[in-house]
């Protein structure tokens, strides 16, 4: 389908050709190259449809990655290779840390792939792998095969970095918060709602005998459910994903979409014009060719993003650990159930505030002032975790359910920022690339995450009568000390925006 748009410039006025198809949309970044401006845009229609596969890639991606959290502590007991209770956390930290290594000796080539081929057959092939490797999980026997399915999964799944390029190729600047915001979005309800699957279908001929016999599949492998359930979804993604349009423009779409350009400006102006264009176009070009290494506004929010991701994820293992642990470890004694019901409550809060407030608010504040006030704030939430483990019945549900939910709001809102701040960062055509190298780093610190998490959480739970912060009361300060130092590195001089 072609559309007329009419763009205006300060001396000419003229309506150029622009196409607008189900494959490939002109780039607002593009359009600046050109010297031209949007006076018509796409309408909400037209990128609703994208809009809408965002969010379902950025599950499928996200869904396999925490789902293990709540189940893991019986899996590693089941497995009878730690030879104390306490030492679970340690072995569960190593299968944790698995996906995450895997994907950060990866991610750069992933990116660079999708930077060459296009965002589609990357994550394509991210679709087919959690199919077979989560499923592959959750058919696990022994302790190695858990480690070895889970590295594979973390190496062959190149999502991430591909879907947020994508979304930022194809919503226009006053939407970018909202395109990086369903990212984030979906990415951050998925480490949640994935985690609230493996609680409630964990163990189902257990919870559920009427259904499930011990003499079932599902009583054989206990955990293999959550991870069939996940896969099938992951399928149904792959599918759809044979309608999902490419918005990398070859070099070919490229120089025709600029001779195009040219011609036009030469027949409204001599061709004067045209000719400095042009030169603007090329010194552009050999400007964004530099080494991705020296964009400093770019490397330092992926440095900042690291700091945030690698206390994400101990978070995230170490609080479905700590929920059910014994109480004589300063645990709460939930069941996977009960953390499915935390979890699913949070994911449900978390989408609710960051496709509403999020983008009013990141409007008026800009998103390093929000990565300043929720790392702030996240600060005094966590020192009160050992408090509410004094509680008990309803009110530990309900001030457990409210603190859960503001902790995965505030840090998601950190991650929104941070990946606002880096596709900004960089051109279009270096933007897989970009994503792909802050995947690498951030996987390595989340690899650390579960592995530093786990140790840390079985360490604290030996130490009960320790003088100094005995128990999980160590466990917090010491997430907490990493928050304050991802909230220092958002101000001058560490953190520089591109202007």
């Amino acid at each position: 389908m072609e559309k007329l748009i009419q763009f205006r410039d300060t001396e000419l006025s003229l309506v150029a050709r622009c196409k607008i198809s189900g494959q490939s949309f002109l780039c607002l970044r593009e359009q600046r190259e050109y010297g031209i401006s949007w006076e018509n845009a796409p309408d909400w229609s037209q990128i609703k449809p994208n809009y809408e596969f965002v969010t379902f890639f950025s599950g499928s991606c996200a869904l396999p990655i925490s789902s293990l959290f709540p189940f893991l502590y019986f899996m590693i007991r089941d497995f009878h290779i730690a030879k104390r209770e306490e030492d679970i956390g340690y072995y569960a930290g190593y299968v944790g840390s698995a996906f995450m290594l895997g994907r950060a000796l990866t991610s750069v080539a992933w990116g660079m792939v999708a930077d060459r081929y296009g965002r589609k057959p990357v994550i394509m092939i991210g679709t087919i792998t959690v199919v077979i490797f989560n499923t592959l999980f959750g058919l696990s026997v022994n302790f190695w095969m858990a480690l070895s399915t889970r590295f594979l999964l973390g190496s062959l799944n190149g999502l991430l970095g591909p879907i947020k390029a994508y979304a930022a190729e194809i919503f226009r600047d006053e939407y970018q918060a909202l395109g990086l915001s369903t990212v984030s979005t979906a990415w951050g309800i998925g480490l949640i709602i994935g985690p609230a699957l493996g609680g409630f279908l964990a163990q189902p001929a257990e919870k559920y005998p009427d259904i499930f016999s011990e003499d079932s599949l599902f009583g054989r492998f206990p955990y293999f459910l959550p991870c069939l359930f996940i896969s099938a979804y992951a399928m149904i993604v792959t599918v759809a994903c044979c309608w999902l349009p490419e918005t990398l423009h070859s070099h070919k779409e490229n120089n025709k979409s600029r001779e195009d350009s040219y011609d036009a400006l030469e027949a409204a102006n001599g061709g004067s014009n045209a000719k400095e264009k042009e030169q603007e176009i090329e010194g552009s070009e050999s400007t964004s060719n530099e080494s991705l290494f020296k964009n400093w506004p770019l490397m330092s929010s992926i440095i900042v993003y690291c700091v945030f991701s690698l206390h994400d994820m101990a978070y995230t293992e170490i609080f479905s650990l700590w929920a059910v642990s014994p109480r004589k470890h300063g645990g709460l004694s939930y069941s996977t159930d009960d953390v499915g019901v935390v979890l699913a409550i949070s994911g449900f809060g978390l989408l609710v505030s960051q496709l509403t407030l999020y983008p009013l608010v990141e409007r008026f504040t800009g998103p390093v002032m929000i990565c300043r006030i929720a790392g702030v704030l996240s600060i005094p939430l966590l020192a009160s975790y050992p408090l509410i483990a004094m509680l008990s019945g309803f009110s530990l549900s309900v001030v457990l359910n409210c603190a859960s939910v503001l902790k995965n709001v505030l840090s998601v809102s950190i991650i929104t920022g941070l990946f606002i701040l880096q596709n900004s960062a960089v051109d279009q055509h270096q933007r897989g690339t970009a994503n792909g190298i802050a995947m690498t780093a951030m996987s390595l610190f989340k690899a650390a995450g579960p592995a530093g998490g786990g140790a840390l959480f079985s360490w604290a739970q030996k130490r009960q009568d320790a003088a100094f912060f005995p128990g999980d009361q160590m466990v917090f300060l010491i997430l907490n000390v990493v928050e304050a130092i991802g909230v220092l590195m958002t101000f001058k001089p560490f953190l520089v925006r591109r202007r």
